[in-house]
C-alpha cells in the first residue's frame, strides 16, 4: 500500500463518521433548517468520498456524480432558504 492509499482510506473512515453525524441529525432535527443543513453536509461529504475514492484509484469517472450532487444541493440551499424567508415576513405596519 502507498502512503496515498491510506491517506485515502483514512479520509473515507473520517468522512463516514461525518455521515453517521449527518444522518443523525437528518433524523433528530429538531428544525427543517437542521435537517436541511444536514442534508448539505451530507451531499458534500458524499461528494468528498467520490473526489477521494477517484484520487486513490487514479481515474475521474465520478466526477459527473460530484457535479450533480452539487448542484442539487446548490438548488436545494437556496430554495429552501427563499421559502423560509418569505414564511417569516414580519407584517408591514402602516403609519
Amino acid at each position: 500500500m502507498t502512503v496515498l492509499e491510506i491517506a485515502g482510506y483514512v479520509s473515507l473512515v473520517l468522512l463516514a463518521l461525518g455521515a453517521v453525524g449527518a444522518i443523525y441529525r437528518i433524523v433528530a432535527g429538531p428544525s427543517i433548517l437542521d435537517r436541511a443543513i444536514a442534508t448539505d453536509v451530507l451531499l458534500i461529504v458524499i461528494s468528498s468520498g467520490l473526489c477521494v475514492e477517484m484520487a486513490v484509484n487514479h481515474h475521474t469517472d465520478n466526477i459527473v456524480f460530484v457535479v450533480v450532487a452539487s448542484v442539487i444541493g446548490f438548488i436545494g440551499s437556496v430554495t429552501l432558504s427563499r421559502f423560509v424567508a418569505e414564511s417569516r415576513k414580519e407584517p408591514v405596519e402602516h403609519a
